[in-house]
């Protein structure tokens, strides 16, 4: 595992900006966000000011606002970089 200075409490907020970033520039209320997401306008703000919801929410949120292809590239494998020279030839 790596050491970071990043939180799980940071990223958390930094998602909830940029969920409210994207909803403000598509000028959407938090009301019509509700509206289309599923996810209750109360919802919408307290992870807008908290950065507490559920996953299922944050996606169902996210979907509205920007492409689900973003977060799901999160899951994909991590292309293991060549350790030796003879590696990077072997794969060339």
């Amino acid at each position: 595992m790596r050491l970071s200075l990043l939180t799980a409490s940071d990223t958390q907020h930094d998602l909830a900006k940029a969920v409210r970033r994207h909803r403000r520039e598509l000028k959407l209320s938090r009301s019509a966000l509700a509206e289309r997401s599923g996810v209750p306008a109360p919802t919408i703000k307290r992870f807008e000011t908290t950065g507490q919801i559920s996953l299922r929410q944050f996606l169902l949120l996210w979907q509205c606002v920007d492409r689900l292809e973003r977060i799901a590239a999160l899951a994909a494998p991590t292309p293991k970089a060549p350790r030796s020279i003879e590696e990077v030839l072997r794969d060339e």
